[in-house]
This record gives C-alpha cells, structure tokens and sequence, in this order.
C-alpha cells in the first residue's frame, strides 16, 4: 500500500467520489422500493461527508502546529550557514519563489477569465442550501488562531539565531519531527478519505463535472509556467555565471525525474548534488547551497499554490484583485520554509494561510488539497532543478565578494569529502 504513489491515491479518491455521488442514491433508492425500507438516499455520502467534517476539525487544529513545528526551527537553522552568503542564499531562494509566484498570479489573472469563462461554483457560495453537512457537528479548537502561530514562529525563529546555544532549537527540531510523523501517518494517508467525502458531496450537489473540467484547464496551466519558470532561472544563471543554460538544464535533468518519483525535495537532494556538481558549479558552494536551498527555495510550489488558490476564488465569485493577493505571496514565500518533506507539504504549510488571508473554507481547502496534490511531484521537480541556479548565482556572488571557495589541497581532500559524506 505504501508503494503507491500519493497522486494515484489522490486520483482514485476522486474517481471513488464521483461515483458515490453519482450511483449510491439510485442504488439506495432502488434498495429501498425492493426491500420496503426507508433509507436516506444520500446514506453512503452522509457518512463520507461525518468523516470529512471530523477530519476537517483536525486539520484545523493541526495548522498551528504545523507552522510552529517547521517554520521556528526552519528559520532558527539559518544561522547554522557559511557566513556572508548565508544571507545572500536565503534573499535569492526568497527572491525567486516570489516572482514565481507573482508570475503565477498574472497569468491567472489574464488567463483565468478565458479558460474559465462563465465557470462558478454554486455550491461553494451557498454550501448551506446545496452541500450537506453529515451527520454530526464536530469541533476542535486550536490551541491558537493562524496569524498568531505564524507572528510566534518568527519571533521564535529569529530569536533563535542570536542564541550562542542551540540547545532550545534541538528541542523544535524533536517538535518537528512530531509534527511531521502527525502529517506522514495521519494526515497525508487520509485525504484520500476525506477528498471523497468532499467530492461525493459536491456530485451530489451537481457542481463536479465543472470542477474536473478546471483540473484540466489548471493543470496544463501550472505545468507551462514550472517550465518557463525553469528557462528563465537558467537563463538569468546562464548569463550571471558564464555558462550555457541549456546545457546547465540537460544536466540537470536527472535530479528533475528523480523529483518526480519521490515528490521530496529532500530525497532528492543527493542526486541534485551530483548533478549539479556535473554542471560545473564549485563541490563547495553545490555542498552548501543545494541542501539549504531543498528547503527554502520553491518556486514550483509557489506556482502550484498561487494559480490553484486564484482558480478557487475565481470559480466561487469571491474578491480577487492584485492588490489583495500581494502580502498572500509575499508570507507564502516566507511559509514555504515551513513545507515538510513529504508529498503534499507544501500546501498543507499553506492551508491556515488561505484560511485566515482567503477566507477558504472546508469545502474550498478541500478543492486547493486535490488541484495542488494532482501535481506536486511537478512542482518539487521544477523546485529541485531550479536549486542548481542558485548555487550558479551564489557561485558569482562568491567571486564578486572574493570569497575563497575553492577545492581544499590535495592533502585534505579525502577528509574532506569523509566529512561532507559523513
């Protein structure tokens, strides 16, 4: 079961949805004629539906924590660089999430309008009159709203780099570990339940042939930006460092695959090292910046977060505009250094972001979970192979700065690449 990928499990979750909406209410009601009793129609949904609203009030309570557990010890790590282009390699990591963000959100904009012209979801703007709401109310309050988990993790997280100790960082990095064993055996394994819940409620209400149609639209979407994304970061690399995008990009090639298999960033920092290395970029700078740069560089992500969050407002008539959607991308650039290593970890770093900024409910964080994990492991191989420019760009900076990066002499050489591997 685990071999599965999480996108298969995500697909037939849909697939199941759709058919429990469509097929259990004509088969309870021809039930009911044959045996004489007098079940609801929507039985088999209203049960799904009492599992989402449960796993709902979890998730809920769970987001706070998630931001505690990743972004305090995600910042507080920081100070654990190579000096002055430390901060240098966070700006452009930041710097380049953004504008990939932004350029997800122009393009929505002028193409949403287009490629999703006259599609609304009635459902989502009267969930009251058109979705049910299961068989039993379930709530869990967390331990505290969004915005202040998110405003306690910065503090927390600076303050933890002008500490001379690390002893209080060990103690959120075992938090961490917590929360991400919460996500990989809890959270991550029951979407699927909670996803056909969702959409076994939303064929029931007659709103799901539009919503596939947007998966569709989006996923081509997203796809054409993570590959324009990646020419131009080659590009700009290309011509900073003196070499050859497209070559650059070949070599890389094999980190991207690799992304795509693992849908980790993490797992697939070994291969991104390698290939990077192949590209020419210094052993030392490619050491530093390419497992740094696996945790807060997501251009990828942005992308996938930023066109499925615009889609969702679209489709639901809600106030999209620029303006309002600027400090969205600008926090969730801060955000995706609290997105764990796991499939999906990025959009659930950003669930209590769209919640208290958005104004997402159940039913439309529902809806973001399935258009984001449709294609993370596109999204973390776009973030993977655009890790290697910048290390290319540090690389520059290094030189511009005379930093001495250089290979260590001969004599050493062995130790130190015993203690690198180490």
């Amino acid at each position: 079961m685990k071999k599965i990928p999480l996108l298969v499990w995500i697909i037939l979750a849909i697939i199941t949805g759709v058919l429990l909406g469509s097929f259990t209410p004509g088969a309870i009601e021809t039930l009911n004629s044959v045996t004489g009793w007098s079940l609801p129609t929507d039985l088999v949904v209203q049960l799904f539906v009492s599992f989402s609203t449960i796993f709902s009030a979890f998730l809920s309570f769970a987001i706070p924590l998630i931001i505690i557990g990743f972004i305090v010890p995600g910042i507080g790590s920081l100070a654990k660089g190579a000096g002055k282009l430390l901060g240098t390699t966070v700006g452009l990591a930041y710097f380049s999430s953004v504008c990939a963000g932004f350029l997800a959100l122009l393009t929505a904009l002028l193409v949403y309008p287009v490629i999703l012209k006259g599609q609304r979801l009635t459902a989502f703007e009267n969930p009251e009159e058109s979705l049910s709401a299961g068989y039993l109310e379930f709530t869990l309050d967390p331990i505290m709203p969004v915005m202040s988990a998110l405003i306690l993790s910065f503090i927390l997280g600076l303050g933890l780099t002008a500490l001379p100790t690390k002893n209080l960082l060990g103690i959120f990095q075992d938090f961490q570990i917590i929360v991400e064993k919460l996500l990989k055996t809890v959270i991550i394994p029951l979407l699927p339940i909670h996803i056909i819940g969702i959409f076994a409620n939303m064929t029931l209400a007659g709103e799901v042939a539009m919503i596939l149609s947007v998966f569709g639209k989006v996923f081509i979407m997203v796809l054409l930006l993570h590959w324009a994304t990646l020419l131009i970061q080659y590009t700009v690399s290309g011509v900073a460092s003196g070499r050859n995008p497209f070559t650059m990009l070949k070599t890389m090639l094999p980190a991207y695959f690799t992304a795509l298999g693992t849908q980790s960033s993490a797992a697939t920092i070994p291969v991104t090292v390698q290939s990077a290395k192949k590209a020419g970029i210094k052993n030392r700078i490619v050491d530093f910046a390419v497992p740094l740069c696996a945790n807060i560089h997501l251009s990828g992500s942005m992308i996938t977060i930023t066109s499925c969050a615009v889609a969702v407002i679209f489709m639901t008539n809600g106030d999209l505009s620029f303006g309002k959607m600027v400090p969205v991308i600008l926090l969730l650039g801060v955000m995706m250094v609290a997105a764990p290593g796991v499939p999906g970890g990025g959009v659930m770093s950003a669930i209590g972001l769209l919640q208290s900024m958005l104004g997402f409910d159940e039913s439309m964080v529902a809806l973001m979970i399935a258009l984001y994990l449709a294609q993370d492991s596109f999204g973390t191989a776009t973030n993977v192979t655009g890790d290697a420019t910048i290390a290319a760009l540090i690389e520059r900076v290094s030189k511009i700065l005379k930093i001495d990066v250089d290979e260590p002499a001969p004599q050493h050489r062995d130790s130190a690449s015993a203690a690198v591997s180490a």
